[in-house]
């Protein structure tokens, strides 16, 4: 029989003691209650925080948006099909972030910054929590630099500055993301970062947008969000937040970027679903309380920060649908009141074939001049009221009165400078371009041109100054400034242009002689060959 050694037993004790680390691993943990359409009630959590991650089963992530008394309110943002009453969720103890950082330039990202363009993995390190505090009055500075849209109604008209807040407003399907994709397009060779947030659209017109920006070569400096229709509600309600906070990560590092949330009334009607599944108490078109609050804080966050913090900036462009023109509903009063300015798209001018259909009398930017350049300021400073005017003196003329001389010749400018303002989508203009046509249109110089050869004359005129007086733009461009000699190069270049335009009725009757001297031909051969017909007969 073989004898226990116990000195060996206990210096193997001694070494399994010794190589022994105890850790410790606290989980934080409940159970659901009750869980459906999206949303999960929690018990036991009880030092959970507002808009934590909890981990539900099978990998499913959700956020906490209600602290009641027993249990919690949490949002799902996947599917609740396999959660059931009595499962086991996890506090993870962080708080909603998504991933930041030069990584994300060119990609598509889900709510949740998790790439959905089959690109790989972004690589990067850093996050921001979704949801923070906007900087102060102190951090900011007031918005006197101009972000160039490329679109001579809003440039001319309706600025927008470098940390502005400007709503575009309008009915469904009048250009309101038209002029959205022609502002990133245009900033093609500016420094400005632009993060696309495309909420409850349909996958098709998010995939149709990213080929519309390939094909422009814009995507280069481009992030899209994309939170589509088929994505649940909670995703839809916390994708403009996770696209300020990419946007915040260049803003904060001094470099410029221009966010924008197409569109807010969706997002409105997500974050009402989640409100009402929560059971928190409807008010004003059934949306919850709190839905002001909601979009002041997103908006807040896009700002001019002073020169001590860098002086980077975040310019943000929301967009909201309105119902047959009201805008007096409840969303889009709210963001007007909100934003520093609004584009209100009317549906009359759309119709009318005024492209894109900025409506001048109620459309407006509260910077104003301050985001112009000199040069703008200086042609479109008449250009607002002279299109106030013309409307308002449109509507007398159709009741047939008899108009006077003056008045007349307002209506004749007005219909050129409808003319002058119309523009094709994907065409942005240079800011140079803008102010040569502009101050031809204000000034009189093409009251002689008829109306329907407007456009045609532009184009021409524009590609005319390039190739033979180019200094007009270059000096616009690096001045700033229209001077007096660039004036009365402007006035000279079209005085000669003209005597080169053919205008429209010329063509025809050139075409008209042309279609004659063709027909008269052909009548001449036919009369040749019966006479030789004849001929060969005898």
């Amino acid at each position: 029989m073989k004898k226990i050694n116990s000195n060996e037993i206990s210096s193997v004790i001694k070494k399994q003691i010794e190589r022994f680390q105890g850790k410790i691993e606290v989980k934080k943990t409940g159970s659901v209650v009750e869980v459906g359409d999206g949303i999960a009630r929690v018990y036991g959590l009880e030092d959970v925080m507002a808009s934590e991650v909890l981990l539900f089963p099978n990998d499913t992530y959700g956020m906490v948006l209600n602290l009641e008394e027993d249990t919690i309110g949490a949002v799902l943002f996947g599917s609740d099909r396999f959660i059931k009453e009595g499962d086991e969720v996890v506090a993870t103890g962080k708080v909603a972030e998504v991933p930041v950082g030069d990584a994300l330039i060119s990609r598509v990202v889900n709510a949740l910054g998790i790439p959905i363009d089959d690109k790989g993995d972004i690589a990067t390190t850093k996050t921001r929590q979704i949801d923070v505090v906007a900087p102060g009055v102190v951090d900011r500075q007031p918005v006197k630099v101009a972000l160039q849209t490329g679109i001579k109604a809003i440039d001319s008209m309706i600025p927008i500055g470098r940390g502005q807040r400007e709503l575009i407003v309008g009915d469904r399907q009048i250009g309101k993301s038209a002029i959205c994709i022609d502002t990133i397009i245009n900033q093609n060779n500016s420094d400005v970062i632009c993060i696309y947030v495309a909420v409850g659209q349909k996958n098709s017109e998010i995939a149709r947008l990213i080929k519309r920006l390939e094909d422009h070569d814009a995507m280069k400096h481009t992030i899209i969000v994309a939170a589509s229709a088929s994505d649940p509600a909670p995703l839809q309600y916390i994708a403009p937040y996770a696209g300020a906070a990419i946007a915040e990560e260049f803003r904060d590092n001094g470099k410029h970027a221009l966010i924008i949330y197409d569109d807010l009334s969706k997002h409105a009607q997500s974050y009402r679903q989640l409100s009402l599944l929560l059971r928190r108490p409807p008010g004003r078109e059934a949306y919850p309380g709190d839905i002001f609050y909601l979009h002041s804080r997103l908006l807040e966050r896009a700002a001019k920060l002073s020169d001590e913090l860098g002086g980077g900036s975040l310019t943000a462009i929301p967009v909201v649908e309105t119902q047959a023109g009201d805008i007096s509903a409840y969303i889009p009063t709210n963001l007007i009141s909100i934003t520093d300015g609004q584009i209100y798209l009317g549906t009359d001018l759309f119709h009318q074939g005024v492209k894109p259909a900025v409506n001048v009398g109620l459309s407006v930017s509260r910077v104003g001049g301050n985001a112009q350049i000199q040069a703008m300021k200086q042609v479109a400073g008449r250009l607002r009221l002279d299109m106030a005017q013309f409307r308002e003196k449109e509507v007398f003329a159709q009741f047939g009165t008899e108009l006077d001389k003056a008045t007349l010749q307002q209506l004749e400018r007005g219909r050129r400078l409808v003319e002058i303002l119309k523009q094709g989508q994907y065409k942005p203009m240079s800011v140079e371009d803008q102010v040569a046509i502009i101050y031809c249109g204000v000034n009189g110089l093409l009251d002689d041109i008829p109306t329907e050869d407007i456009r045609r004359f532009e184009e021409e005129f524009l590609s005319h100054i390039k190739d033979k007086v180019n200094d007009i733009l270059t000096s616009i461009k690096e001045e700033k400034q229209v001077s007096e000699k660039t004036k009365e190069k402007i006035k000279q270049t079209v005085k000669e242009f003209k005597c080169l335009f053919i205008l429209s009725d010329d063509k025809k009757d050139e075409s008209s002689e042309e279609s004659k001297d063709e027909v008269i031909k052909e009548e001449n051969k036919l009369q040749k060959s019966t006479k030789e017909d004849k001929s060969k007969k005898k």
